[in-house]
């Protein structure tokens, strides 16, 4: 019988070891780590200093939005004029989606498959502006693109929808100088 004793003994010690173990791990999941799911906060970039250089050595004019509201944020900005006079111009949307503007020299169909990251044309296309812009979807991102200034293609594209697409293609003004001032900080 003092067998049969110090067997429950062992059995009840393992289950309370278990039990604590499930509390500490408790405490430090819910406290310890970080639980914060909303997208990190994105540092608005100033581009006026690339979007001059773009402007004064691109062989085509340079799009950049002007009017957008504040909600609009600058993220990132680069200008390569090596590759194809490639500016590229990002925006986190109001609503913490993402918009780019991208033009080039390069190899149309190639150039626009890497903006949108392999969207593919549809039939729709829309007057912005008095320029056509031809829908592409199916891609990582959505995209409208410019097909029809010489020299160049501009692709717009992002996870924004397309009214956010359209909002940024309304606000581009393509020209090679001067530079209007972004919208305040």
């Amino acid at each position: 019988m003092a067998g049969s004793k110090g067997k429950q003994k062992t059995a009840r010690d393992m289950i309370l070891s278990l039990a604590l173990i499930g509390i500490a791990a408790a405490v430090v999941y819910f406290l310890a780590i970080p639980h914060d799911n909303h997208a990190p906060d994105l540092k608005r970039v100033d581009y006026r200093v690339e979007l001059l250089t773009a402007r004064r050595a691109a062989s085509y004019p340079v799009a950049a939005p002007e009017g957008l509201s504040d909600a609009w944020k600058a993220t990132s900005v680069s200008y390569d004029g090596a590759n194809g006079d490639y500016w590229h111009l990002g925006f986190q949307t109001p609503d913490a989606q993402y918009v780019q503007i991208e033009q080039s020299t390069q190899k149309r169909n190639a150039f626009i498959d890497q903006a949108s990251q392999g969207a593919k044309a549809t039939k729709r296309a829309e007057r912005i502006d008095g320029r056509t812009w031809t829908h592409y979807s199916g891609g990582r991102y959505d995209a409208l693109v410019l097909e029809d200034t010489p020299g160049s293609t501009t692709v717009v594209a992002g996870t924004g929808s397309f009214e956010d697409l359209t909002k940024m293609v309304s606000a581009l003004k393509l020209a090679k100088t001067p530079v209007p001032a972004p919208s305040a900080s």
